[in-house]
């Protein structure tokens, strides 16, 4: 048995298929994985993240120690609650994690994957060391994600004035504390929507508030292909510790400037800038018969091999995509190995659909 969330219980009454993810005991689906993905895009659903780890910085070197961990740069984050999404580096340049930081004006709140989560903790004390901060894990905090098209509207039908008032302000990508909540405008869908994290004690009763109000709950297959559909990075598929941002579609998460900030894997990334990088990860799209999987060969004609990193059927296009590490030459056509057989499939720039529309040419 792994480890549970505050929610393991409200899963299990909801007739949940449970299975191990990172070492948690999580909802794969909850009846029909195509239904929840289909639900996020046209309406609400509803993911417990709760596996997700939370570390709070503070100290008086909090930003000075965030824009040595990180290759983006907090010093970016001038308005409260703003937040961004970076690699966390080794030495190599290679990534170890990729995170979500929120200034919260003389700390930061950090959110980082349970699958790394020891590697993280470890690597991240490491580095604090060096720096007047404190790191401190919110292990009593629950994360529920509501997102789609009426996300929103139907979480503030069940939050208080307060918090009502606070989610109303919100811009994408910032995350601001409402009493014992904190409410952040993100999400891993391709949808806009909500990631709220709330004390375990009070999560059960929020959960079946949001079911009352029609938000439906969705389980982890869903959130797959949803974030492939957007074309999210998965971390331990898409990208890990051997490779790095520039070969993994995170080449814009990696803060240049100013020139003179040194940062964990800087002057890795620069030689690697300077030299050109080998290979890059591109969007597949197979329009006929066939589903892509992870680790498929990919064929590029006159240049080389690449492999699948993340695949799936798309409930919303109606056809397989993946994504898939190729050689850096590679144009706008390749081939797949899939069950012995080579399929044709076209290259394009990731994202597949946003906001529930196809976006690719």
């Amino acid at each position: 048995m792994g480890s549970k969330t505050a929610l393991y219980q409200s899963h299990v009454d909801m007739n949940a298929k449970i299975v191990d993810f990172g070492g948690w005991d999580m909802p794969i689906h909850y009846g029909s994985q195509i239904e929840e993905h289909n639900v996020v895009r046209q309406d609400a659903g509803m993911f417990d993240v709760s596996h997700m780890t939370v570390v709070d910085v503070t100290g008086a070197d909090s930003q000075a120690y965030l824009q040595f961990l990180l290759a983006n740069d907090v010093a970016r984050l001038t308005e409260k609650g703003k937040a961004l999404y970076s690699g966390m580096l080794n030495e190599a340049g290679q990534v170890l994690d990729d995170l979500i930081v929120y200034n919260m004006e003389g700390w930061y709140r950090v959110v980082v994957n349970c699958a790394t989560r020891e590697k993280d903790l470890a690597w991240m004390n490491l580095q604090a060391k060096a720096f007047d901060v404190v790191l401190t894990e919110q292990a009593s905090l629950a994360m529920v994600a509501v997102q789609g098209p009426k996300a929103i509207e139907k979480a503030l039908a069940v939050m208080t004035e307060e918090q009502q008032s606070i989610t109303k302000q919100l811009k994408v990508f910032q995350g601001l504390e409402v009493g014992e909540f904190f409410i952040g405008r993100t999400g891993y869908t391709g949808e806009d929507g909500l990631e709220i994290m709330i004390p375990e004690t009070q999560v059960a009763e929020f959960w079946a508030k949001l079911s009352e109000a029609g938000v439906s709950p969705c389980g982890l297959g869903a959130r797959d292909t949803l974030r492939l559909e957007a074309g999210m990075n998965l971390y331990g598929s898409d990208m890990d510790e051997s490779v790095s941002p520039l070969v993994s579609n995170m080449g814009w998460t990696v803060a240049w400037k100013p020139e003179d900030r040194n940062f964990i894997g800087r002057s890795a990334l620069e030689a690697e800038k300077a030299s050109g990088p080998a290979t890059k990860l591109v969007g597949l799209v197979l329009e006929g018969k066939g589903v892509l999987r992870g680790h498929q060969k990919v064929i590029v004609d006159g240049i080389g091999e690449g492999e699948t990193t993340s695949g799936t059927f798309s409930p919303t296009l109606g056809h397989a995509i993946a994504l898939a590490r190729v050689p850096a030459g590679t144009g706008d056509t390749a081939a797949v190995e899939v069950r012995k057989k080579v399929l044709n499939v076209r290259v394009v720039r990731p994202p597949f659909v946003r906001n529930g529309k196809k976006v690719f040419e």
